[in-house]
């Protein structure tokens, strides 16, 4: 297996990814969430590389993709954006995700979408329903019951988006709260490798960094009021689901997973024994599960 590690130019941003398998095999669109970027998946890739082309980019502000300077910008498929500035909205980062594709020529595809790559991609989906072939959500929520108290001081911010409230949710960008996402449900957490949280933490670190994210933090509320759509899309168009979930995520709990049979009654509803980013402890399992659904239905 090879992993290729690449950049592209998307409309004038420099997006990163990773890709691996035949360039003339189904696609995989692997879409990661917060605080991580495409290196979350070294441990799926290889998992699934033998039979898909498998494509991992890094979100604008993640990663080693592009962090523009936060600015007003409207992303617009129909001109060149600068570098210059970047509107930090998950609509935005749709934008990107979708020119992405474009660029890459990839017409049709499967999403794996985790934490902040599922309001991604199932806007994705929304807008381009012939394109998807099938939906792997690992512990992606779009179900108003899989969002857990957690996120509390986070709807406090969406209510009340006051300096005293944003500042409040700068722990979520502290190492120790890294650490809580990697380690949370994890039945020993020396089976997590300090590499990715590390690797995260470098990336949060860097200046006007957690100003970016304070701003997405607060656009989430957007993807909670496009639930009600993402679910209709489900309903109607019925792509095949599975939904692989860390069981001990703090954050998106596993009501959240369970949900998805109320949309497409057939999905398929496996949990292994982990918590948030379940794949530090369970690729093998998720990447069989996976190989397991997608020859069934792609």
């Amino acid at each position: 297996m090879t992993v290729r590690f690449n950049t592209v130019d998307v409309d004038g941003l420099k997006v990163f990814y990773r890709s691996a398998g035949a360039s003339d095999a189904p696609v995989v669109l692997l879409l990661h969430g917060f605080p991580s970027a495409s290196h979350m998946f070294r441990d799926l890739i290889p998992e699934l590389s033998e039979h898909y082309h498998v494509v991992a980019p890094d979100l604008p502000g993640f990663g080693l993709t592009e962090q523009p300077s936060r600015g007003p910008f409207a992303y617009s498929m129909t001109q060149s954006r600068s570098s210059e500035s970047f509107s930090y909205t998950f609509e935005n980062l749709t934008e990107v995700v979708d020119r992405f594709t474009e660029v890459l020529g990839l017409k049709k595809f499967a999403l794996y979408v985790f934490d902040y790559g599922a309001p991604i991609g199932f806007r994705l989906a929304v807008k381009h329903p012939e394109r998807i072939t099938a939906i792997v959500s690992q512990n992606g929520n779009t179900y108003l019951e899989g969002v857990s108290e957690a996120f509390a001081p986070v709807q406090a911010y969406w209510n009340d988006p006051s300096d005293a409230n944003r500042n409040a949710l700068r722990g979520f960008l502290a190492p120790e709260t890294t650490f809580f996402q990697y380690t949370h449900g994890v039945s020993d957490p020396n089976l997590v490798s300090p590499d990715g949280r590390n690797l995260d933490d470098f990336y949060l670190a860097r200046s006007g960094n957690d100003e970016i994210q304070l701003d997405l933090l607060g656009n989430y509320k957007t993807n909670v009021a496009m639930y009600g759509e993402i679910q209709a899309y489900l309903r109607e168009h019925r792509p095949p689901v599975l939904a692989v979930w860390g069981k001990n995520d703090p954050f998106f709990v596993p009501a959240g997973a369970e949900a998805f049979r109320r949309d497409v009654p057939e999905a398929d509803i496996r949990f292994v024994d982990s918590g948030h980013f379940a794949l530090e402890t369970h690729a093998c399992e998720i990447g069989a599960a996976m190989r397991e659904f997608l020859a069934k239905h792609v």
